[in-house]
């Protein structure tokens, strides 16, 4: 019975030790974190998001996506999240200050979202105006000529003997891309197919630009995602592709099908803007459309709002992290 005192106290303060170090120390050093401004007000970051995010976030949650994909891109020294293009630096506990619950996760059968909505909006931005310049065309030329898009994988090894022309130029992973898929991409533009291999290290041409902008995302992923006769890769009608049909995206896609948040309608008047471009065995019937529901648009518009690219001051490694991507590329 005298031993009883002692191991109570000692059970009760072990407990409370570990309660003090990893709840209260911790709240105490992040739990009261604002977002970060300039000095002026300017530049603040994170904002509160709201209506159609916050829906989504509830939507992200349901249907299990974060047994699958996480949301955080961890350090240089711990993972190679950054080599893969996840993020130009690591997660800050800054950039979840708004976020209830925090979908980091912990498993990765598919890759990492952090940051997947900031590639969504420079492809949107850039699509309408399809031959102002060759960088802000290349998002809108898949669609226009998928010939040069959807042999990009397998001809990556096929063109190997023009490599060695692009081996001159100092960029990273991108211009080896633009050369090997420049010549595939000749029945989509002849007139340019001759010059397209000796001009790409100097200025890429609009397909050979179109094919890089979409094997960029690709290349950063552990597996290459197709986009063969499909909307600008990571934009909204992409997500909604994506989402529908994951196979025909990816054949080897893991990814179910949420169909059940799409509607399968008569076309009345006109096709809807919003209805989903399908060809083959995934296209409608004839009168037929595919439009997304209201869950549907509000999970694409939480994970186009999935950005964490902007810059942080406790974050030291933003700018070293930049550094390693460009070694493989050599």
């Amino acid at each position: 019975m005298k031993g009883l005192a002692p191991l109570f106290i000692g059970i009760f303060g072990t407990f409370a030790f570990s309660w003090v170090g990893l709840t209260v120390i911790p709240n105490w050093q992040i739990g009261h974190l604002n977002p970060q401004m300039e000095e002026d007000g300017t530049d603040v970051y994170p904002q509160p998001q709201s209506g159609m995010v916050e829906r989504g976030a509830r939507v992200y949650a349901a249907n299990g996506c974060i047994y699958c994909h996480s949301q955080q891109v961890r350090a240089d020294y711990a993972a190679d999240d950054i080599e893969r293009k996840w993020g130009d630096r690591r997660s800050a506990p800054r950039d979840y200050i708004f976020e209830r619950p925090v979908f980091l996760g912990k498993m990765r059968m598919g890759q990492d979202l952090s940051n997947i909505g900031a590639r969504a909006p420079a492809e949107q931005e850039n699509a309408p105006p399809a031959g102002s310049a060759s960088p802000a065309a290349s998002p809108a030329s898949p669609g226009a000529a998928p010939s040069g898009v959807s042999p990009s994988p397998s001809p990556a090894n096929a063109g190997s003997p023009p490599a060695p022309k692009a081996t001159a130029s100092p960029p990273p992973a991108s211009s080896p891309a633009t050369s090997t898929t420049a010549p595939p991409a000749s029945p989509a533009s002849s007139a340019s197919a001759s010059p397209g291999p000796n001009a790409s290290p100097v200025s890429p041409t609009p397909p050979a630009a179109a094919a890089a902008a979409n094997a960029s995302p690709a290349a950063g992923a552990p597996w290459p995602v197709q986009t063969s006769g499909e909307p600008p890769m990571y934009s909204a009608a992409w997500h909604h592709v994506h989402l529908y049909s994951p196979r025909s995206i990816n054949v080897d896609s893991d990814m179910p099908s949420y169909r059940f948040l799409y509607q399968t309608r008569r076309i009345n008047d006109a096709p809807s803007d919003d209805a989903l471009k399908f060809t083959g065995s995934e296209a409608p019937p004839e009168g037929w459309e595919i439009v997304p529901t209201y869950d549907a648009k509000c999970l694409v518009a939480y994970l186009i709002s999935l950005n964490q690219s902007h810059p942080l001051k406790e974050v030291r490694s933003a700018a070293p992290a930049a550094s390693p991507p460009a070694a493989p590329g050599k």
